[in-house]
């Protein structure tokens, strides 16, 4: 069978003897034109007998003349084979030759197999040589010159492990050494169909490294020879008619060839990935593997863009928002992106891996962190929310448990890195907040409901009076009655009783039984202005009144109070106007528009300011006076703003009174110690020259820097409020207001189905100044004083969303 042949490589050509050789074998016309070389091999071949059995048998230490070896084969390399073509039987009458010669039984390589030069021949029955049968006899073996188709007498290999084919015919030295190296393989081909020599050519001129093909006795292809031409024609590996042939380690070959498909492939791999994305990488959803870095570019480019440039949504808890990407400075860096996903991978089972998996790599943006700070400091008054504690409402007269709720807080420095890494996901970010717990539990509002509210409301409560009694009902009692958090108390949900709501319920009913006192006043008829003396009065001190009267409601016994009287001083004392000196009245302020529930706190807060003198030096706090501002002390729920957003409040509305109390303040020339405006502005109040509360975190606060005590006076109707200030006049003041600047709109807020929830239509933000001038009235000396003022936008509060 044809020998296979290698795949040709760039390594070395074969021998430059053996190319033409090759070359007539394969091609040369096989007319009468050969008949004088084949003259010439035959006489050449018969000369080359007699030398090859004058020769001394080659043992395993080689020639013993290295000289005389030199004469017998040309030189090569220890891995190279000299071999030279098989004799063929050939009718060529120009040519004639013994028909089916057979090599002498003295001759080197004639042995058995396994047996050195000279051993005995084979026995008369084994198969000797075939001859070429097949071939044309009426013409020459088709080879080439340089005696390639005749037959060849192998030696035993020498020490050095190297194998010689000896030729009968020494073929023509040649000009051109050979070129084949160290242990380089040899490749065979057949020149022509059956009975056609081969030619032995380095496997150099494939490319292909390996061993040097196995030589056995029997010559290439005979017994124990590896890939040659002995037996049927040097057939592809089968043994010849010499002897039995050595089994091959086909397992190893398979082996070696595996790993060098393997490894070409690894190689291949790597050269055409070169440049591009590792297989398997994923960013944003999109596949870029094996892609190029342009191609990844564009792609992503594609994906991300469109959304890139949309509001991002986001959501901390329930309150969801949005916040502009280009105003915060947010874009993608798509050549670190590409950077993260790494170069080619060198690891042969990495590689083979990418083919069946993918990685996803994060996008890798670019932001300014001050500008995604301010968008997230602007959202974080809609999200922060106060533990909820526990405690009872009441439905008529059944209390009804309150659930603790915790409170959070955007954590506004770990939002911006957040924000920062997923800004472009195209999902909602979700923002990290801080939680802090309720002080109470449910037990605790449990256990208050049982021991406190059920019996408190178990019947009415009787007051009795000089002449009259007053009843305060179970439904009135539910208005009083009320739970707060104590952390420091033995009980976590204490109950509080508003002694000024129950005031409230049983004046009317003994305010026969006092006398009230009558508040010394100015009369400005009279130049200069006559203080009018005050008139102490006689009526019930409510307070201890109703100091122990949660016992009695609890309790199992009588749920009746006695009324304690004590004389009642007028709250404005003739002693109080005369210090004023000459007074006038030197300002006065008014404000309206309040809704009924916060009217209701407004006059409380404006009783208890009613009649406060503020000496010189003196500095006024309105939460000092007013706090605290709870139900026990006559304050009722009402709208606030909390968390950035509208919504209800015990004690709602009293930042009306404050802003009057800060304008009154304001135009009397007091020093402006402490205020704060509104979050968000407010159309009732004055731009820029306004002020809000909240319990003991924010006041109004001004100090009387004048030589002489000033006297506040409040005026409450259910419709407006009215400060006044009273004293000697310092300052002739105007306040100057400047453009509204830098606008900016509001947010949407959804707060969800079944929560408190206040909607609004929202306002945008702006910046403005306002500027108070100050005319000492005595010298004329004038100062100013500009405030800027930054308000929020007011949110789109969407209630159930």
């Amino acid at each position: 069978m044809p020998a296979r042949r290698p795949s040709p490589g760039p390594a070395a050509a074969a021998p430059a003897t053996a190319a033409p050789a090759a070359a007539q074998g394969t091609n040369a016309p096989q007319g009468a034109a050969e008949a004088p070389a084949a003259a010439t091999r035959a006489t050449e071949t018969r000369s080359a007998e007699n030398r090859a059995a004058e020769t001394p048998a080659a043992d395993a230490s080689g020639p013993a003349d290295p000289a005389e070896a030199a004469e017998q084969a040309p030189p090569e390399s220890p891995a190279a084979r000299t071999v030279v073509g098989q004799a063929t039987t050939a009718d060529d009458p120009a040519a004639p030759s013994p028909a089916g010669h057979q090599p002498s039984p003295q001759r080197p390589g004639t042995g058995a197999p396994q047996q050195p030069g000279g051993a005995p021949a084979p026995a008369a029955s084994e198969p000797g040589p075939r001859t070429s049968g097949g071939q044309d006899p009426t013409r020459p073996a088709l080879g080439g010159g340089g005696g390639r188709d005749q037959d060849t007498v192998r030696v035993p290999p020498l020490s050095e492990q190297r194998t010689q084919v000896l030729p009968r015919v020494t073929p023509a030295a040649s000009a051109t050494p050979p070129t084949g190296g160290a242990g380089e393989q040899t490749a065979r081909i057949h020149t022509g169909g059956p009975g056609a020599g081969t030619a032995v050519l380095g496997a150099g001129a494939f490319g292909a490294a390996g061993p040097a093909a196995a030589t056995g006795p029997g010559g290439p292809g005979g017994p124990g020879g590896g890939d040659g031409g002995g037996g049927d024609e040097g057939g592809d590996g089968e043994s010849g008619d010499d002897g039995p042939q050595r089994k091959r380690p086909v397992g190893l070959i398979v082996a070696a060839a595996a790993l060098g498909v393997l490894a070409l492939g690894y190689v291949g791999d790597l050269v055409l990935s070169s440049g591009s994305v590792p297989r398997g990488v994923v960013v944003a959803g999109q596949q870029i593997g094996g892609m190029s870095r342009a191609q990844a570019t564009e792609t992503l480019q594609a994906a991300i863009e469109p959304r890139a440039g949309a509001p991002v949504p986001v959501q901390a808890g329930e309150v969801r928002s949005e916040i502009d990407p280009k105003a915060a400075g947010l874009q993608v860096d798509y050549a670190r992106t590409l950077d993260e996903a790494g170069e080619q991978p060198l690891n042969p089972i990495t590689r083979i891996s990418s083919f069946f998996t993918t990685r996803e790599v994060g996008v890798v943006n670019s932001a300014d962190d001050r500008a995604v700070r301010t968008a997230l400091e602007q959202m974080a008054p809609l999200v922060m929310k106060e533990p909820k504690e526990g405690s009872v409402q009441w439905q008529g007269v059944t209390p009804m448990p309150v659930a603790p709720e915790p409170g959070q807080q955007l954590d506004v420095d770990a939002a911006v890195g957040v924000v920062e890494e997923q800004w472009a996901s195209g999902e909602p970010v979700q923002l990290p907040l801080i939680v802090e717990q309720a002080i109470t539990t449910p037990a605790d509002v449990q256990k208050a409901i049982d021991e406190v509210a059920k019996p408190a409301v178990a019947g009415p409560l009787t007051i009795t009076g000089e002449g009259a009694n007053a009843t305060i009902t179970p439904e009135d009692i539910t208005t009083a009655l009320s739970f707060t958090a104590d952390p420091q108390g033995p009980v976590k949900l204490k109950p509080v009783i508003a002694n000024k709501t129950l005031e409230d319920i049983a004046q009317p009913q003994l305010a026969s039984t006092e006398k009230p006192g009558v508040d010394a006043q100015l009369d400005f008829a009279a130049t200069p202005p006559r203080v009018v003396p005050s008139q102490d009065g006689r009526g019930i001190d409510y307070d201890a009144t109703f100091a122990n009267v949660l016992p009695i409601l609890t309790g199992q016994g009588e749920r009746t109070v006695a009324a304690v009287y004590a004389n009642k001083p007028a709250e404005i004392t003739t002693a109080d106007l005369q210090s004023l000196g000459n007074a006038t009245e030197i300002s006065t302020f008014t404000t309206g528009g309040f809704a009924a529930d916060s009217g209701q706190n407004i006059k409380r807060a404006a009783e208890a300011v009613n009649g406060q003198i503020v000496q010189p030096g003196e500095t006024f706090s309105l939460n000092a006076v007013s706090n605290p501002r709870n139900a026990a002390n006559g304050y009722v729920e009402a709208g606030i703003i909390e968390d950035g957003h509208p919504a209800r409040g015990v004690g709602g509305g009293v930042s009306q009174l404050a802003t009057t109390l800060y304008n009154a303040s304001y135009f009397a020339g007091m020093t402006d110690i402490e205020h704060k405006e509104h979050s968000y502005y407010i159309s009732r109040y004055p731009v820029a020259r306004e002020a809000t509360v909240f319990d003991d975190l924010i006041d109004v606060k001004f100090r009387n820097d004048g030589p002489t005590p000033v006297l506040i006076r409040t005026a409450w109707t259910p419709s407006n409020v009215t400060v006044s200030f009273v004293g000697q006049k310092m300052y002739d003041v105007t306040s100057t207001t400047g453009p509204r600047t830098n606008p900016t709109q509001p947010q949407v807020v959804n707060i969800p189905a079944g929560q408190p929830c206040s909607p609004s239509k929202g306002s945008p933000g702006f910046t403005a100044t306002d500027t108070r001038t100050m005319r000492n009235v005595q010298t004329g000396e004038t100062t100013s004083k500009t405030r800027t003022v930054k308000y929020n936008p007011q949110p789109i509060v969407q209630c159930g969303g």
